[in-house]
């Protein structure tokens, strides 16, 4: 069964297109690289991310990745929509991709991504820079296809 994926940039910029999104498709290759569906990159200014979480969420997808709007700018606004739809947080996640990223970028800690199931629906919010995006996603690649796996109620492998 093929595993389908949503990703959502949250960038007033790139959605006005002022600014070209840089980290949509490098989400978006990464997951198709791995044998997913993928819808999107969908851009929205980050004002709108709440409603946009919501509608890519409710077509269930397996996983769903944010970039963008996890920072302190008044506009950024990405962890707060996440959390209102989480049943469970995973914080240990975006704690490690804080970890990493702060080796390289001191300013990797001020990230206040989140990450967590909404349903059956692993979210996770990625930073909005392309550095941050492959810190993200080298995180959750170690841990993704165990994690889906029991997010859609396998069992514990046996050791």
């Amino acid at each position: 069964m093929t595993r389908r994926a949503a990703v959502l940039v949250a960038s007033t910029r790139a959605a006005a297109g002022t600014y070209e999104d840089r980290t949509g498709p490098v989400i978006a290759d990464w997951l198709r690289a791995r044998g997913f569906e993928v819808v999107g990159p969908v851009i929205v200014p980050d004002a709108a991310i709440a409603a946009s979480l919501a509608e890519l969420l409710a077509q269930h997808p397996d996983l769903l990745l944010t970039t963008g709007g996890t920072g302190v700018s008044p506009d950024d606004r990405t962890p707060e929509a996440t959390s209102a739809l989480l049943d469970k947080e995973l914080p240990g996640i975006v704690e490690e991709v804080r970890r990493r990223g702060a080796e390289v970028t001191p300013t990797a800690i001020l990230s206040r991504a989140v990450a967590g199931i909404a349903g059956r629906t692993l979210v996770m919010n990625l930073p909005g820079s392309t550095g941050g995006v492959r810190d993200g996603l080298a995180v959750l690649g170690d841990v993704l296809d165990h994690l889906l796996d029991q997010i859609s109620g396998g069992d514990h492998p046996t050791h």
